[in-house]
């Protein structure tokens, strides 16, 4: 990894018990020679001073070597895809507030350690496979975003099931008729995919997880891809159909009929820092409450 000599400091907005945290990270990276990048709003919650420089959240992944995010996974999320944009291999550190996350795995009394770790360049890193989706309407290509999670298509609040074409590079795989579709990467398998009915598929697994959302026909299964492939979507709507599509829950628009969502892997996975004495299998019986009694 190369050596660290600035860090990017992003908090959860209004999250008013990181101030005192953010605080206490600035003295401790200056006393080790590191220069802490602050985003605006987290240098406001910070309370720095006025002529310290400070950055947009679009902007910090090209002006550090790390980013430490504070609180939850959602959070984590938003940095991860403008990491993606800016074409920079940043590795990120998730700090969760509450419950420990899927992403966000370091915990407070944890943070101290897994910086210094990797400062000294021996901090456990998972690689993640992140997702680029891009719409076609008639000829014309836009829209272009990278996801760590999933692409969502779901139809609007007032209409009916619709139905959705499914194309595995050249070969037509399925019509699904459906409330939705999701497209999840093995890190977005734990999220929207999971409440669907999904599968749980390990983060170092290369592959794509196509899950109906409440499918007509209960033949319309899950299906586990290779990585490798390139899906096509296409929207078959009535004119009474709305469809939408989302990125990580982000951001997302409106489809017309014909367009064309196109979704591949991205050029760069995620670089995510972990727990140095916690595994995959260990967050998800966490998460999960797997082996609890109450369950």
């Amino acid at each position: 990894m190369t050596r660290i000599t600035r860090v990017g400091l992003v908090a959860k907005r209004g999250l008013d018990p990181a101030a005192d945290i953010l605080a206490d990270l600035v003295d401790w990276l200056e006393a080790r020679g590191v220069a802490p990048v602050f985003e605006i709003e987290t240098a406001k919650l910070a309370g720095l001073p006025a002529e310290r420089p400070v950055f947009s959240r679009d902007d910090v992944p090209r002006q550090c070597d790390l980013v430490v995010v504070l609180g939850g996974d959602g959070t984590l999320i938003g940095m991860a895809g403008r990491i993606a944009k800016a074409g920079v291999d940043v590795p990120i550190l998730g700090v969760n507030f509450g419950s420990l996350g899927f992403l966000t795995e370091i915990t407070l009394p944890e943070l101290h350690d897994a910086l210094d770790a990797a400062l000294r360049g021996g901090a456990a890193i998972d690689t993640r496979m992140m997702l680029v989706a891009r719409t076609t309407r008639g000829t014309q290509p836009f829209g272009e975003l990278a996801v760590l999670n999933d692409i969502v298509l779901t139809k609007g609040a007032m209409s009916r099931i619709v139905e959705i074409s499914v194309t595995v590079g050249e070969e037509p795989v399925t019509r699904v008729r459906a409330d939705g579709l999701i497209v999840a990467t093995p890190t977005g398998s734990t999220a929207y995919n999971l409440a669907a009915g999904g599968p749980i598929v390990h983060p170092a697994v290369d592959a794509m997880i196509l899950t109906p959302i409440a499918p007509h026909t209960l033949s319309h299964r899950p299906v586990v891809i290779s990585g490798s492939s390139e899906v096509h979507v296409r929207p078959i709507m009535g004119s009474s159909s709305e469809l939408f599509v989302t990125f990580d829950g982000q951001t997302g628009f409106p489809l017309q009929p014909d367009d064309v969502v196109s979704i591949r892997r991205a050029p760069r996975p995620l670089r995510l820092i972990k727990a140095a004495n916690r595994t995959y299998y260990a967050v998800l019986r966490n998460k999960l409450r797997w082996g609890d009694a109450n369950t």
